[in-house]
């Protein structure tokens, strides 16, 4: 399985990293087969990230960058918090990023910030820009403020979100297709009357002329 790291971090070395560390580290531990894990600092694409905007193409960087995203299995993304919301050079890499890239594909949000005050930028920023690109998103959210870091919740905070994602991409990478419409399911009997699948029944409904 694939597992891209997208980390927004500034500072070197940076909080943000360091907890996109311990949930990829932590996601590695949980899956059902092996990891392999990129991660992608987007300090690092800060001037293609510019340049695609102005002109339009993504530098060679930026391009390995959005196509590692585009064929990862999951995806832990990671932001300090900026003015209660995401960081500009975050938001910036996904606007670049094809609109239909990460439909479908399992996301963990996470977060860093000064204070605990900020926690819920994972319910009132990431959750909604990742649910409007289509990608499904862990139920846990991972927050960590300053004083987060070696106290008691963050290391279960972390597990728990981590375990979500490693089953969604253990699940998806092994998914098998929906049944065809000449492999339905058929009625079951129970007691002394038959369950019909409801499929059936809406079919049962539409006029035959």
């Amino acid at each position: 399985m694939k597992l891209v790291v997208v980390s927004a971090g500034l500072s070197v070395p940076s909080s943000t990293r360091l907890l996109a560390d311990r949930l990829a580290t932590a996601v590695a531990g949980r899956a059902s087969g092996p990891v392999d894990t990129q991660v992608v600092e987007v300090r690092d694409l800060a001037v293609e990230i510019a340049h695609n905007f102005t002109n339009g193409f993504p530098g060679r960087k930026l391009a390995d960058a959005l196509d590692a995203v585009t064929r990862a299995d999951g995806l832990i993304v990671v932001t300090p918090v900026f003015a209660a919301s995401y960081s500009g050079l975050f938001k910036s890499f996904f606007d670049v990023l094809d609109k239909d890239a990460l439909t479908g594909k399992p996301v963990l949000i996470a977060a860093t910030g000064g204070t605990a005050r900020h926690s819920l930028v994972l319910e009132h920023a990431l959750r909604p820009l990742f649910a409007h690109l289509r990608a499904v998103v862990v139920p846990t959210g991972v927050y960590a403020a300053s004083e987060d870091w070696g106290a008691q919740g963050l290391p279960e905070r972390i597990e728990r979100a981590a375990g979500e994602l490693a089953a969604l991409m253990s699940g998806l990478s092994g998914a098998r297709p929906s049944p065809s419409a000449q492999e339905r399911p058929a009625p079951v009997e129970v007691a002394d009357f038959t369950v019909v699948p409801f499929a059936e029944q809406l079919a049962a409904l539409r006029p035959t002329g």
